[in-house]
Parts: C-alpha cells; sequence; structure tokens
C-alpha cells in the first residue's frame, strides 16, 4: 500500500495574516480532498465522512486563537478525533456484534474516475480492504489509517486515543498484521474485467462450470441488504455456494452497468433506471475471491451514480 502523506508546509502556509477566516477557510478548502479520504477510510460512509470534516471546520473556527503550528496536521488530527468518536457511536449502536456492513461504495464509469473521487479512493482503498477495517476496534483502526496511511507520527496520534506512543505502535503493528493477511496479489485491471465478464456471462447463460472457473474456490459472497432489501443469505463461502447464487440472482433479468467500484471493475445492477445492486469484485491469482454486495435500498438511493446514468 503507497502511503499518502499530508500537505506539508511548504504547500500549505503556517504564517495567519490578521483577520485570518478567508485565509483558513482557503487553507481547509485545500485540505479537505484528504481530510475526506482520512474520514472515508476512517468510516467506510461518505456522508459520515462530510460530516466529519465539517466538524473539523467547525473547530477550527473555535480555534482562531489557538497558536496552531501546522495546519494540514492539526485539521488530519481533528478529523481522526471526530472519526473515532463516530466509530465508537456506532460499535456502542450496534446490537449484534458481527453485524454485516458493507462500506460506502464510491462509483464511477467504466472509463475512469473523476479527480475529486480519484483523491478518495486512492492507495487501493477497495471495498475488501475497508470491510476488514471495519472489524478493527476504533483505536487500532485510527492508528492504522493516520499512520500507516497517512503518515501521521505516532506521538500525535497517542493522544486521540490516550495511549503512550509506544502502546499506539503497538496497537497499530496489531491492525497492520490483521490487514496485510488480506492483501491479495495485484492484477492488472484488464485481467480483471475479463473474469468480471465471464462471470456475468456464465450467470446470464446459467453455465455452473464455466462459473466455478472463475470463482476461487474459497470466494466469499456478501450482501448488505439493510432492513429493506432483499432476503437473501447475508455470507455464501465457497465456489459452489457463491455460484448457486449468481445463476439464481441473473435470472431476475436485471439491467447490468459496468462499473468502477473503489477504483476497481464492478457492477451496478438497475431496474427502472434506478439502482438494485452495487457489486464489488476483488481478485487473486487469476481468480475472484470477494463480491461484496450493497442492496439497501435506502443507502443506494444516497448514491451519486450520475457518471452512470445520469
Amino acid at each position: 500500500m503507497t502511503a499518502k502523506r499530508p500537505e506539508s508546509s511548504d504547500d500549505m502556509p503556517e504564517e495567519r495574516p490578521e483577520h485570518s477566516h478567508a485565509w483558513e477557510a482557503e487553507q481547509f478548502e485545500r485540505a479537505r480532498p484528504q481530510l475526506l479520504a482520512v474520514a472515508y477510510r476512517m468510516l467506510g460512509s461518505l456522508s459520515e465522512a462530510e460530516d466529519a470534516v465539517q466538524e473539523a471546520w467547525v473547530r477550527l473556527t473555535r480555534a482562531r486563537e489557538a497558536n496552531i503550528d501546522n495546519l494540514a496536521a492539526w485539521l488530519t488530527t481533528v478529523v481522526g478525533r471526530v472519526s473515532i468518536d463516530m466509530l465508537r457511536a456506532r460499535h456502542a449502536r450496534r446490537q449484534e456484534p458481527y453485524e454485516l456492513y458493507v462500506p460506502d461504495p464510491i462509483i464511477a464509469a467504466a472509463d475512469g474516475v473523476d479527480p475529486e473521487r480519484e483523491a478518495l479512493i486512492a492507495d487501493s482503498v477497495g471495498l475488501a480492504l475497508l470491510i476488514v477495517l471495519d472489524t478493527l476496534a476504533p483505536a487500532e483502526r485510527l492508528a492504522f489509517v493516520l499512520h500507516d496511511i497517512f503518515d501521521v507520527p505516532f506521538d500525535q496520534i497517542a493522544p486521540i486515543i490516550d495511549r503512550s506512543p509506544q502502546a499506539t505502535r503497538q496497537i497499530a503493528s496489531r491492525a497492520r498484521r490483521r490487514v496485510r493477511t488480506t492483501q491479495p496479489p495485484e492484477m492488472d485491471i484488464g485481467s480483471q474485467w475479463r473474469l468480471v465478464d465471464a462471470f456475468l456471462a456464465a450467470a446470464r447463460d446459467g453455465d455452473f462450470g464455466a462459473l466455478l472457473d472463475v470463482l476461487d474456490p474459497d470466494v466469499i459472497r456478501r450482501v448488505d441488504a439493510g432492513p429493506a432489501g432483499p432476503e437473501v443469505p447475508p455470507i455464501l463461502r465457497g465456489a459452489h455456494a457463491v455460484a448457486s447464487g449468481a445463476r439464481a440472482f441473473a435470472r431476475l433479468g436485471h439491467r447490468e452497468q459496468r462499473a468502477l467500484v473503489n477504483g476497481a471493475p464492478g457492477i451496478v445492477t438497475l431496474v427502472d433506471g434506478r439502482p438494485y445492486t452495487v457489486l464489488g469484485f476483488t481478485f487473486a491469482h487469476g481468480r475472484i475471491t470477494e463480491i461484496n454486495v450493497l442492496a439497501d435500498p435506502e443507502r443506494l438511493r444516497k448514491l451519486d451514480l450520475t457518471s452512470l446514468i445520469g
């Protein structure tokens, strides 16, 4: 994973002019793409990420008399603090500790991602990685995201989670071991598209053998249908179970639209021009290893799909 460095002091001058509200607003807007990227990795929710960034702006306006040496670093730390509070509140609300949640996907046309969305999904932040991050404790997730992805020093992370820098280093190391076990070898995007197209063709044709050819024997399919979505098993494991599920879904006859889902080949299915499901794929060793499906109608309505159907 390629770490994304915070903006340097050269990129973001820290000397504040008098009556600096306009200056603060300008610097905040320059920092916004990175702040959204931090919050999205922390929360897996686009709306919550926006809320966390907005809260950072509110706190900045309240801290105008404070002596902030590095505004970019200060804002990144604030977004991390707000995000971990939101994560802890989310964990407290969940009644079942293993509730299935597929993070908000970032959808783009199959021929490319616009610059704003590209900033959100840089550094290989696919749905599979976000799902793994969602299994970490809030402190583990914060330490890993801020240090390993955004290169924030441990002595800046430690106060957010009320740990020493050494303990924070150990927390990040523990998270890193869990994340690394899920990182598959890379495949070029052309090979990935060929697998997705072959999967769809086999599902439409009801060709069970062809489906088994493109699915890893230990493939897993997750579906987050929300409280009002279709009644389907939330998790299927193994090529035979996933192939059977794919054939049954294909018989529904929904329109399929190729799309980039978090920068990787994926599919949006449509009913009467509205999104019915979003499928994100993970690949390794020439086969599909994961299929993560968002089928929650309420969350699908909130996705920005203008690049596909607008």
